[in-house]
C-alpha cells in the first residue's frame, strides 16, 4: 500500500468511498463521532453519512414532501385560474434556471446552509396560500412562487450532493432508496388525507385556515431541522475517509467550477435527455390519466397506490444497484437493460389503455369514469401502480448513474443542479403543452413520454458503457479541488477544535 506522504495513491486505495483499513486515529473524538447504543441497537454517529442522509431526508419529507401532500388534496385549488397559472409559471421558470446554476451556490455557501436556505421557500409558499384565503391578492403568491423556485433548486442540489457523495461506493444505491422512501412518505400522507376526505364521495369542502396553519408549522419545522445538519467537512465515514470538496470555495472559483464540470466531463450532456424526461411524464399521468378517467375518491386511492409503489420501487432498485459480489460496471449495464425493458412493458400497457379514450371524449358530459367498484378497474389501477414503480426506478437509476461517475461532492452538487434544473424545464414544457390555449391530444402527449424515455436511455448508453467504472480513482476525483489524499482518507491528525481543524 502506498504511503500517504508519497503523494497520490497508486495501488490498493483508489477512492475515498472505497473501504480502507479502519484507523481509530483518523476518527475524531468529539460528540459528533460517538456511537449511541439503544439496547442491542448501535446507532451511527451524528456526523456519519447515514445520520446526515436521514436528517436531510426528513427535511425533504417536511418541506417538499409536505408541499406535495399539501397540493395532493387540493390545498391550492382555491387560487383563481390566473393566480394559479402565475404562481406555477413563477415556480417552474425560476426552478429551471436556479436549479441549473445551484451547484456553485451550494459549493460556495456549504451544503448545510444551502439546505437551510432552500427549505425556507416551502413555508413561505404555504404562507402565501394562507394569505390568499383572506386577501385574494396574487402579488404575494407570485413572489412566493419565484422564491420557492430559487430555494427548491438550491435545496435539491445540496440534497443530491449529500445523497451521492457522502456514502461509500458500495452503498450509494441504498442511500438513494432510503431517501426516496422517506421523502415519498409525504406524498402518501397527502393521498391518504385526500382519500379520507372523499371516501364517501362527499364534495371537497373548502379547506379551513387551520389546515394551512398546520402545514405552515410543519414546513417551518423542516426548515429548522435543516440547521441540525453538520458541514460536509465534518462528515467522516466509518473507514475514516472524508468527503471530497473544495476547502476554500469562493463565488469565482465555483462559478468557474460549473463550466469546468461541463468542460472536463462533457459526457454529462448525454444524460441531459434523462434529466429532461424525469418529470415529463407526471403531467400526462396525473392530468390525462388519473384526473380524466377516475372519480374523486378513486383518484385519491390511485395516488396512494402510486406513491406506495414509488417507495417499493426505490427499495427494490436501490438494493439491486448495490447487489454484492457483482462488479459495478455489470450492475450498471443490467440496470440499463431492465429500464429499457420496463419502458416498453409499462408504457406498452399504457398505450393499450390510452387507445380507449381521447381528449374529445373526456369533454362530454356523460363521459365514463372509473370508480373502484367499477368492472374493469383492476387493470387501470395496476397500470397506475406500474407508473409509480417505474418513476421510482427511473429516478433511482439516474441518481445512481451520476453517483457512479464520481465521488467528488463539488462535481456532484453541479450534477444534481443540472438534473433538477433541466427536469423542471421539461416539466414546464409539458405543462404548457397539456394546459394552455390548444392542448395537444392525449395520444400525442403519451407518445412524447414513451419516445423521450426510450430515446434518453439510448443517449445515456455511452456514458454507462464508457464512464462508469468499478471504482473511481482518487486521482480523478481530486481534479479541480485543493484536497489531498491525506485529507480525504484521514491520514492527517484530526483535531477536535474547529480553530485547529487541519482537514
Amino acid at each position: 500500500m502506498a504511503e500517504a506522504s508519497k503523494g497520490l495513491i497508486t495501488t490498493n486505495i483508489q477512492s475515498p468511498a472505497h473501504s480502507v483499513k479502519n484507523r481509530e486515529d483518523a476518527i475524531p473524538t468529539g460528540w459528533k463521532y460517538k456511537r449511541l447504543k439503544l439496547g442491542p441497537i448501535t446507532l451511527p454517529w451524528y456526523a456519519s453519512p447515514k445520520s446526515q442522509l436521514i436528517l436531510v431526508s426528513f427535511v425533504c419529507f417536511l418541506c417538499p414532501g409536505m408541499y406535495n401532500a399539501f397540493n395532493g388534496f387540493g390545498a391550492s385549488e382555491q387560487l383563481s385560474p390566473y393566480a394559479s397559472s402565475a404562481s406555477n409559471s413563477a415556480i417552474y421558470a425560476t426552478f429551471a434556471v436556479a436549479g441549473f446554476f445551484a451547484g456553485p451556490v451550494t459549493n460556495t455557501i456549504g451544503i448545510k446552509n444551502a439546505v437551510s436556505f432552500g427549505s425556507l421557500g416551502y413555508c413561505v409558499y404555504v404562507s402565501s396560500l394562507l394569505h390568499y384565503n383572506f386577501s385574494h391578492e396574487i402579488g404575494y403568491n407570485v413572489f412566493a412562487g419565484l422564491l420557492l423556485g430559487c430555494c427548491a433548486g438550491i435545496l435539491w442540489s445540496a440534497q443530491g450532493a449529500i445523497m451521492m457523495s457522502y456514502p461509500p461506493e458500495k452503498l450509494k444505491g441504498r442511500f438513494i432508496s432510503w431517501f426516496w422512501i422517506i421523502f415519498n412518505l409525504g406524498c402518501v400522507i397527502g393521498s391518504l388525507v385526500e382519500l379520507a376526505l372523499n371516501i364517501n364521495m362527499s364534495a371537497n369542502a373548502t379547506l379551513r385556515s387551520s389546515i394551512y396553519v398546520g402545514f405552515l408549522g410543519i414546513t417551518f419545522l423542516g426548515a429548522c431541522l435543516s440547521w441540525t445538519l453538520v458541514d460536509a467537512k465534518h462528515v467522516v465515514r466509518y473507514d475514516g475517509s472524508r468527503v471530497i470538496l473544495m476547502k476554500h470555495p469562493t463565488w469565482k472559483t465555483e462559478t468557474i467550477g460549473l463550466w469546468e464540470t461541463i468542460w472536463s466531463d462533457p459526457y454529462i450532456i448525454l444524460l441531459f435527455p434523462m434529466f429532461f424526461t424525469s418529470n415529463w411524464f407526471y403531467t400526462y399521468q396525473f392530468n390525462d390519466v388519473n384526473l380524466t378517467q377516475f372519480n374523486t375518491r378513486t383518484r385519491a386511492l390511485n395516488n396512494t397506490l402510486f406513491w406506495l409503489a414509488q417507495m417499493f420501487g426505490a427499495l427494490i432498485f436501490g438494493m439491486g444497484l448495490d447487489f454484492p459480489n457483482t462488479r459495478r460496471t455489470t450492475r450498471a449495464k443490467v440496470a440499463w437493460v431492465v429500464m429499457f425493458v420496463l419502458t416498453f412493458t409499462v408504457w406498452g400497457g399504457g398505450y393499450v389503455f390510452q387507445r380507449k379514450y381521447t381528449r374529445e371524449d373526456t369533454a362530454l358530459m356523460d363521459h365514463f369514469v372509473y370508480d373502484w367498484t367499477s368492472d374493469g378497474y383492476v387493470g387501470p389501477m395496476f397500470l397506475y401502480i406500474c407508473y409509480g414503480f417505474y418513476d421510482a426506478a427511473w429516478q433511482t437509476c439516474v441518481y445512481w448513474f451520476m453517483g457512479a461517475i464520481t465521488n467528488n461532492s463539488r462535481k456532484l452538487a453541479n450534477f444534481a443542479g443540472f438534473y433538477k434544473g433541466i427536469q423542471s424545464a421539461g416539466a414546464a414544457v409539458i405543462w404548457y403543452l397539456d394546459g394552455f390555449d390548444s392542448p395537444r391530444p392525449y395520444m400525442s402527449l403519451f407518445a412524447s413520454c414513451w419516445i423521450l424515455l426510450a430515446g434518453s436511455l439510448v443517449t445515456a448508453l455511452p456514458v454507462i458503457l464508457l464512464k462508469i467504472k468499478d471504482t473511481v480513482p482518487l486521482e480523478e476525483d481530486l481534479k479541480f479541488t485543493d484536497e489531498t489524499v491525506e485529507d480525504v482518507i484521514g491520514h492527517k491528525v484530526i483535531y477536535d477544535s474547529p480553530e485547529q481543524d487541519k482537514v
